[in-house]
């Protein structure tokens, strides 16, 4: 078996320290982990140990509702370029800068060579369904690319006074699914298991097919009994393997996701044949 992680994040300071600031110094808080930096070759290193055969990288920008610096495509490009065998790249523009989002999707596809793009509508201050921003979907159709969405509680600011002013109602997974109706041609990755809407976030999986769950953010331990059974049966075709890294460790998220005594066969989808699908690999 050749585990794909479809949702990383650098553990570099230009993620960590630049992009994040007070939010994520509050999300390794939240996470109850040390607040640590890493070089991306310790972050290889480690993946490997795990037994993951590929990652997906994600750029991130952010910077109209932080103010903070974005982890530039370009950034995420040059490291994927260090190790194609290893990492797949997903560009991240901000929503709200319009036409010159739209033109760096584009670019960031066509001459950095990215394979998908990644939204936090939290911490970006946006609702995907919004359509100011659908020149954005139809520009991931004409490329033929997977757009990510965050869904559910984040890390992002947790803990912070209000929270760092980030809401929460951004993220619910209801306003991915009049995306997922209005670009059925659109591939979507709705990350983490959405509490506190999981039930919300397994009807839309059930109902749309263009609408897949990465199972990041989450330690498997604390996976309610529904999403189990459900991984396990209606939506096994549809579930992705996915750590959200350096948050959640791979050898962590892997070992408790043995312990789940989930068919063999569905193991294997998650951890494997859906992304290879998913990603034309």
């Amino acid at each position: 078996m050749a585990p794909i992680d479809v949702h990383v994040h650098p553990p570099t300071k230009e993620y960590l320290v630049d992009a994040g600031g007070k939010y994520l110094e509050a999300a390794f808080k939240y996470f109850r982990l040390p607040f640590e930096i890493k070089s991306i070759e310790q972050m290889i290193e480690e993946f490997e140990e795990a037994g993951v055969e590929k990652m997906v990288l994600l750029a991130w920008d952010a910077e109209t509702a932080t103010g903070l610096p974005k982890v530039s495509n370009e950034y995420i490009a040059k490291i994927v370029d260090k190790y194609p065998e290893k990492l797949i790249g997903f560009a991240s523009v901000d929503p709200h800068k319009g036409k010159l989002a739209v033109k760096e999707l584009e670019r960031a596809i066509e001459d950095l060579k990215l394979s998908g793009v990644k939204f936090q509508q939290a911490a970006q201050q946006f609702f995907p369904n919004n359509k100011k921003y659908y020149p954005l979907y139809e520009k991931a159709v004409e490329l033929k690319i997977p757009v990510l969405f965050h869904v559910g509680m984040t890390g992002w600011g947790a803990g912070l006074p209000g929270g760092g002013g980030v809401k929460l109602k951004y993220v619910r997974p209801i306003y991915v699914d009049d995306v997922a109706a209005d670009f059925p041609e659109l591939k979507i990755i709705c990350a983490h298991p959405a509490w506190p809407w999981l039930d919300e976030m397994l009807a839309i999986a059930m109902h749309k097919p263009n609408v897949y769950i990465d199972l990041s953010g989450w330690a498997p331990k604390y996976f309610p009994e529904t999403l189990i059974r459900y991984v396990n049966s209606l939506l096994s075709d549809k579930c992705l393997f996915g750590t959200d890294y350096p948050f959640i460790k791979p050898a962590r998220w892997l070992s408790e996701f043995k312990k789940l005594g989930l068919k063999p066969e569905v193991e294997k989808k998650i951890l494997e044949e859906n992304a290879k699908r998913l990603f034309r690999i």
